[in-house]
């Protein structure tokens, strides 16, 4: 008897954990409201606005996602240190809060297919020419001392470049928008902050130097949920909305690898 009531246990406690994670795309468009956890204090991906509510491109991101499943839509704010347990213990659905991929976090949660660009690179003005470390040669390149682009450049180059660090990124940005310095190694959220402030400075892309683009999390085994989100990721790259939005918030249009 006591066996029976072990294996029924066993068997029904197997089957609720398949329905729960087989059933959560289900559980949604049933619920009628989908939550998502997004960042509130890491612009232009997520930010508090004029009149208290949260906007950038994760936000917009979550919007594509509640608009196609025709659910409301529930923002959960998070921080960098939060948002994977808010997942795993059920307070969101999704984690959209400029989420890289790592070997560790694969082993907790599930990764859709990236939605948008988070790299380091070099930029500068138009004027200069320069695709790769290679063509850095003889020439002059700003950089914040001891950040991470300081230490993926330093692996890049060597004494044919002139590399100028600065104490600070809001010095290494002043060099640039001064003419100090044509080309500056940083962030492309970075760049994109300059391009709001300083449009007529803007610097473009030229090269990567370390990428590490931007996956909408979500639990481990939930198949047409993940199926769901990286259908809607395509559809928004191949009809142009997510260059849109990448236009809108990072003042760049879409890298073509993403």
């Amino acid at each position: 008897m006591l066996k029976k009531l072990v294996k029924a246990f066993t068997v029904g406690a197997i089957l609720a954990s398949q329905f729960a994670y087989a059933g959560d795309l289900d559980s949604i468009k049933e619920a009628k409201t989908i939550k998502i956890a997004v960042p509130q204090d890491f612009p232009p991906f997520g930010s508090v606005s004029k009149d208290m509510s949260v906007q950038g491109y994760d936000i917009d991101m979550a919007n594509f996602i509640a608009k196609k499943l025709d659910v409301k839509l529930q923002l959960v704010p998070v921080t960098s240190a939060n948002r994977i347990p808010y997942l795993q213990t059920g307070k969101v659905d999704l984690i959209i809060s400029s989420l890289g991929k790592n070997p560790e976090r694969e082993k907790a949660i599930d990764f859709s297919n990236t939605y948008a660009p988070f790299f380091l690179g070099v930029f500068g003005s138009k004027d200069v020419s320069v695709s790769n470390a290679a063509e850095l040669s003889g020439k002059t390149i700003g950089v914040t001392r001891g950040s991470v682009e300081d230490i993926e450049l330093s692996k890049l180059v060597d004494s044919s470049v002139n590399v100028k660090r600065f104490e600070d990124n809001n010095t290494t940005i002043s060099a640039y928008i001064s003419g100090q310095v044509k080309l500056i190694a940083t962030g492309n959220v970075i760049v994109s902050d300059i391009a709001t402030k300083h449009p007529n400075s803007a610097p473009e892309a030229k090269f990567a130097i370390k990428n590490s683009p931007c996956f909408i999390g979500m639990k481990k085994d939930q198949a047409e949920l993940k199926q769901f989100i990286n259908d809607l990721i395509s559809e928004l790259k191949e009809n142009g909305e997510l260059n849109k939005t990448s236009l809108k918030w990072l003042k760049a249009d879409l890298p073509k690898d993403l």
